[in-house]
C-alpha cells in the first residue's frame, strides 16, 4: 500500500511542526492532532494510510491511542509508527504490544523518519 496521506500527532507545537514539515517535504498530504484523543478521532474521520504518534502526551498517551486504533475495527489497518523520547527496549516492546508498526526514538533525523514510513 503507498502511504500518502499521513496524520503526525504531538502535544508539542515544535516537535509537531517538524514532523510536519519532514512529511509534506517529502511529497506527502499531512494531517495533524495534538493529543491522543484527537488523533483517535482525526484517524476515523480522515483516514490515513500512516500516523505518526507521540508517546508522552496528556490525557490519553501514545500507548493507549495506538491500542485503541488497533482494537477500532475501523482504523486497525492504519500503520502506526511511535515517536517518543523513551528510547528504552521495553518502551519499543510494550509499542509493539499495543499495535505500533514501527518505533522512532527523539531526536530523530528526518532519514530516520521517513525510513520507517518506507517500510510500512
Amino acid at each position: 500500500m503507498a502511504i500518502r496521506k499521513v496524520l503526525c500527532v504531538d502535544d508539542s507545537a515544535t516537535d509537531l511542526k517538524n514532523l510536519e514539515q519532514i512529511c509534506s517535504g517529502a511529497g506527502y498530504q499531512v494531517v495533524t492532532a495534538t493529543s491522543g484523543k484527537d488523533a483517535v478521532a482525526k484517524a476515523k474521520s480522515e483516514h490515513p494510510d500512516a500516523i505518526l504518534l507521540d508517546v508522552i502526551m496528556p490525557d490519553m498517551n501514545g500507548f493507549q491511542a495506538c491500542r485503541s486504533l488497533a482494537k477500532d475495527a475501523e482504523t486497525k489497518n492504519i500503520p502506526v509508527i511511535l515517536v517518543s523520547s523513551k528510547g528504552e527496549k521495553t518502551d519499543k516492546l510494550w509499542g509493539a504490544e499495543q499495535g505500533a508498526k514501527g518505533y522512532v526514538t527523539k531526536p530523530y533525523t528526518p532519514d530516520q523518519l521517513l525510513g520507517e514510513l518506507k517500510a510500512l
